[in-house]
């Protein structure tokens, strides 16, 4: 039988669901959000100064009438402009998806052998980057968008393609490639290419499974409105054993953590005495 995918979100953290076996495993991106990002923070703090500053007549109206909106309004600064950048690169992956399938593709007999993808004025720059990265590299696609699952190491994430392309010597290798609109390109893409990549199985849509094929490379495009460059991504052994680690931390997270500290031996200070009146809630 079939064994479909899903996913469902825990405390934060998604995890792949086989319905066959109910198993439920981590997702790579994840598993990969356990490395610290001390950035984070002056980020944050950053992107609430800048629109406090920008917007400083229209906050301090805002604060004038209700106080708390005001700081709840500066507080998710970037929580909002995550989302939209979120949303703007889960609509960019559906479209390369598309154009990677061949989805509006014209006939030889048409003008310019174009991609007639209509798209939203947004979405433009990304397309057209797309089709230049097409034209340039000429992959091939074997999959897309499948569910890489780790038996061994109990994780699973979706990638964004499997593709063959020329090397430098013209011979066709097999690439795992993701991509990725962020502002640049970032190390820790290295590991979840490496934990897609080591994976035991590739699961399609329909739940069909599959040994995972031989990989020769990794490579992430990196492309935005402005550019597009396709980059490799080292992919060995030793990278995939810091994925493994932060496996390991994950679960120490989740679940080990929350063992290690047991109930007082004793305890003591005034909250710890319990007077008879209180025992008979007089």
């Amino acid at each position: 039988m079939a064994a479909k995918v899903t996913t469902i979100q825990r405390g934060g953290s998604r995890f792949y669901v086989d319905h066959v076996t109910q198993e439920k495993v981590p997702g790579v991106t994840s598993v990969v959000g356990m490395l610290p990002k001390p950035f984070l923070q002056f980020w944050n703090a950053k992107m609430v100064a800048e629109l406090a500053v920008d917007s400083l007549s229209f906050v301090q109206q805002m604060a004038e009438r209700d106080r708390e909106g005001a700081i709840d309004y500066l507080k998710g600064a970037a929580r909002r402009y995550t989302k939209s950048r979120a949303d703007l690169g889960s609509k960019a992956h559906d479209l390369f998806e598309r154009m990677i399938r061949g989805e509006g593709r014209l006939t030889e007999r048409d003008r310019f052998g174009d991609y007639v993808v209509r798209v939203h004025p947004d979405l433009e720059p990304y397309r057209a980057n797309f089709h230049q990265f097409m034209d340039a590299v000429q992959p091939e696609l074997i999959r897309a968008e499948d569910v890489a699952w780790s038996d061994t190491h109990k994780y699973a994430g979706s990638f964004d393609a499997l593709l063959s392309i020329k090397d430098e010597d013209g011979a066709r290798v097999t690439v795992i490639a993701d991509w990725k609109t962020s502002k640049a390109t970032y190390p820790d893409v290295a590991l979840q290419m490496a934990a897609y990549g080591f994976a035991d199985r590739l699961i399609d849509p329909d739940g069909n499974s599959a040994p995972m094929p031989h990989i020769d490379a990794a490579a992430v495009l990196h492309i935005t409105a402005d550019q597009w460059a396709f980059k490799p991504v080292r992919f060995d052994a030793e990278v995939f054993e810091h994925f493994l680690t932060l496996r390991r931390t994950f679960d120490w997270d989740r679940e080990v953590s929350k063992t290690v500290i047991g109930k007082p031996f004793a305890s003591g200070g005034a909250a710890s005495l319990v007077t008879g009146t209180q025992r008979r809630g007089a």
